[in-house]
């Protein structure tokens, strides 16, 4: 019984991780991949939420997390104003992917 149990668990563990870097693989939303590929999708199969992150992030480019005039916005802001996903997003998307292109 304990057998079992043991085994139940490591397939449970086994299918958290393995959704966990499947979903690693996915652009963020209001990112350029994720705008590109919502650009792509058909309209009726949006959610509000797609609708919503798409009209802030991929209509102005400015406004496309990573996009090159985001970064350079958020470079004129004072460092004191950035936000904490702005600083995770800054760091991903404009110095390690900068790097390595």
């Amino acid at each position: 019984m304990q057998r079992l149990s043991i085994n139940s668990f490591l397939k449970v563990v086994f299918l958290l991780a393995a959704s966990g870097m499947l979903s690693a693989c996915a652009d963020k939303p209001g990112s350029e991949g994720w705008c590109e590929a919502q650009g792509e999708k058909n309209k009726s199969d949006w959610t509000g939420s797609d609708a919503k992150t798409y009209a802030t992030h991929c209509v102005i480019e400015s406004t496309t997390i990573g996009s090159e005039a985001w970064c350079d916005d958020l470079k004129g802001k004072p460092k004191s104003e950035w936000t904490t996903q702005e600083v995770a997003d800054f760091a991903q998307y404009c110095v390690v992917e900068a790097v390595s292109q």
